[in-house]
């Protein structure tokens, strides 16, 4: 399984000392956009394979 864009991002954050920051300050928020971004793809992809516009 390929990482999302959002992992991507997410450790290129943890890199740094200011990253970390503010990961552990919105990490709350930071999980609820990567959740809410993947449903979307999932949704988007399915409606594409059934033919539907998004």
């Amino acid at each position: 399984m390929a990482l999302s864009r959002i992992a991507t991002v997410l450790g290129g954050l943890l890199i740094s000392k200011g990253g970390r920051r503010f990961a552990g300050r919105h990490a709350g928020k930071l999980a609820l956009a990567t959740l809410a971004w993947e449903l979307y793809q999932q949704h988007r992809n399915k409606a594409v394979r059934s033919g539907r516009r998004v």
